[in-house]
């Protein structure tokens, strides 16, 4: 394994184990998850590889060989927390929310190896916060379950790298089952495994990554999060899963406000609707959905691209049953639903739209649902 193999160069001695978390696509239920709504995601087969042994003192010395490339470089050594910066962050992070909780977590030599596509929507950064999470509860016999260290690695991103998002990247790193989706009342956070193997019907899911790389951190996921808080304070409820008259909600608001709450409100709707579909075994008529969803994220929420929507686009013009962007937005990936005929037809019609607009052309990436957090070794 790579990452234990460079562990021993850097270190000079074995890890005390080796854990895994995958990233997620999140089939549909987009911006939805904080604002108490519905999420129905599942784990992608890429992810994230921590080797990671304990310290007798608090220092973390952290090495990525995403960053050092093959041969192991010299590990960063963090000794107070606002040294981090980066991808670091997200590392300390964990190790600040653990002992936010009262966990008694000292520090830690980690080397960090991940396959998941950056910047592509597919929940990098929580994959690296869960498969650290992981590993510490279980060095330091913490005894947390899989929702406690996924509400920990939110807590982290929330409070100490800065972005406001909901609970369902972590949840899915931490949660998924392979074959399934994972269902989440993302406000009881109860869960549910969702079967969701379409290969007997012909069918796979494709990911179409732009290569269009985002950073939410700007301010744009803030903005959309404010404006569902603060139509959420003028319609009197304490989140918008509570909206159940929207015709009477939305001739209450305007501007933004309105065009965020028209969203989230039928995005939960979309939810539970292909979750009754997948129930009934129509699993091909799902693909209205996905479509339904992106156009209310490009027109309502407003968080879709130029490169998104013609991947869209192309891609059911080709054949697909169904697709849309995925991820927080502004760039990332999108996905869609294609019988197993018509990948091929998709692939060209999507890479024939780019170069007709001088893009460079989008990778695509076949994905199944894979298996939640688990340790390697």
């Amino acid at each position: 394994m790579r990452a234990v193999d460079a562990f021993h160069a850097a270190f000079g001695h074995e890890p005390e184990g080796a854990w895994h978390a995958p990233g997620r696509v999140n089939l549909i239920g987009e911006h939805t998850d904080y604002n108490d709504g519905f999420v129905l995601p599942f784990a992608v087969p890429w992810g994230v590889t921590a080797a990671v042994s304990r310290r007798d003192d608090d220092t973390i010395a952290l090495l990525s060989l995403q960053t050092a490339g093959r041969c192991p470089g010299e590990p960063q050594v963090i000794k107070e927390y606002g040294e981090a910066e980066g991808w670091v962050r997200y590392v300390v992070g964990v190790f600040w929310a653990l002992r936010q909780a009262g966990h008694a977590v000292r520090g830690a030599d980690l080397v960090i190896d991940g396959d998941v596509p950056q910047g592509a929507g597919l929940s990098s950064s929580a994959a690296l916060e869960v498969a650290v999470a992981l590993a510490l509860n279980d060095l330091y016999d913490l005894g947390l379950s899989r929702l406690d260290l996924a509400l920990l690695s939110q807590k982290a991103e929330n409070d100490f790298v800065g972005m406001p998002c909901g609970i369902m990247d972590q949840a899915a790193s931490a949660l998924s089952k392979e074959g399934h989706a994972l269902f989440m009342d993302c406000r009881s956070l109860a869960t549910r495994a969702v079967p969701f193997d379409l290969s007997a019907d012909g069918l796979q899911t494709l990911i179409i990554d732009t290569g269009i790389h985002h950073e939410l951190a700007d301010g744009q996921y803030a903005r959309r999060r404010h404006d569902c808080e603060s139509a959420a304070k003028r319609l009197g409820v304490t989140s918008l899963r509570d909206v159940t008259d929207l015709a009477g909600a939305l001739s209450k608001l305007d501007g933004d406000e309105r065009k965020r709450v028209q969203h989230v409100v039928t995005e939960n709707h979309r939810v539970e609707a292909l979750i009754g579909l997948l129930r009934a075994g129509a699993v091909r008529e799902i693909g209205a959905l996905l479509n339904a969803s992106h156009l209310s994220l490009r027109d309502q929420y407003e968080v879709s691209c130029p490169e998104l929507d013609v991947a869209v686009e192309a891609a059911v013009r080709g054949g697909a049953r169904g697709a849309r962007m995925t991820g927080g937005g502004f760039g990332g990936s999108a996905i869609a639903l294609v019988a197993d005929d018509r990948v091929e037809r998709v692939r060209e019609e999507v890479e024939q739209a780019y170069d007709e607009r001088g893009w460079a052309a989008p990778r695509f990436l076949p994905a199944t649902p894979g298996p939640g957090a688990r340790r390697l070794g």
